[in-house]
């Protein structure tokens, strides 16, 4: 069941569909991709069991190399705004909590 509007994405092998405007689609892609290499990063390391603590640990790795990234002025741009940031976030908050809600009915 999916809109016009809609992307899926794989994430650590589960797939998320997230309603997205066309012009960010690749932006949103680009993201899952990079947040998907983040977790199978941590997840090899063996350090850290279960997808909640993997998605905590990856999420936190990445606001570090965003804030490092902002301290540096002469580095490239990560990402272009915090309004973005927390767009995505809650994207990925709204793809969980379907996820959940999915498996409790």
């Amino acid at each position: 069941m999916s809109s016009p509007n809609s992307v899926t994405v794989q994430i650590l092998d589960k797939e998320y569909s997230i309603i997205c405007p066309p012009e960010e689609r690749s932006n949103l892609v680009g993201a899952a991709r990079y947040l998907d290499g983040k977790m199978r990063e941590i997840r090899s390391s063996g350090k850290v069991i279960g997808a909640d603590r993997i998605a905590v640990m990856a999420a936190l790795n990445i606001t570090h190399e965003l804030l490092h990234r902002q301290e540096t002025p002469d580095a490239p741009p990560v990402i272009t705004s915090r309004e973005q940031v927390r767009e995505l976030l809650e994207r990925v908050d709204q793809a969980l909590s379907d996820d959940v809600g999915s498996k409790i009915d």
